[in-house]
């Protein structure tokens, strides 16, 4: 297998419900994503996927759906109704709570796959920087 690595920057807010700390506020971050790409044979021009393309699917994906959104819980229902107080205010709503390790998750084995299909490339790993000094890996099995 042959990897590439695109990056993808955005910014949203959101809310750990449950967590111990200031975290349990509404609260926002300017997170970084690493894309890992495989693909088992490089396509005619010697390529895993073109960049341009790839930014185009998954960067395309996060400007759509999670840049300057809310990322919210299904259950928090005390926080969708805060933000939905507002006009305009853009939400997304997930299952789980919205840490960095479940939307590293999310990315790779949902997102990866609904955006590259049709190709001959696999999202094999999500690196998602929450701070510049903590973030998470998800990966699939080998």
């Amino acid at each position: 297998m042959i990897s590439v690595v695109q990056q993808v920057s955005f910014s949203a807010g959101h809310r750990l419900k449950d967590h111990e700390g200031k975290c349990r506020n509404l609260h926002g971050h300017n997170y970084l994503v690493e894309f890992h790409l495989s693909a088992a044979e490089l396509d005619g021009v010697g390529r895993v996927l073109d960049f341009a393309e790839i930014k185009q699917r998954l960067g395309g994906w996060i400007k759509q759906y999670w840049d300057h959104s809310f990322i919210l819980a299904r259950d928090d229902e005390e926080a969708r109704r805060a933000v939905s107080m507002v006009d305009g205010q853009r939400l997304f709503i997930v299952d789980n709570s919205p840490t960095v390790e479940t939307m590293s998750a999310f990315l790779l084995y949902s997102v990866g796959p609904e955006v590259l299909a049709g190709t001959n490339v696999v999202l094999s790993k999500v690196v998602m920087w929450e701070t510049a000094d903590q973030y998470c890996v998800a990966a699939l099995d080998d």
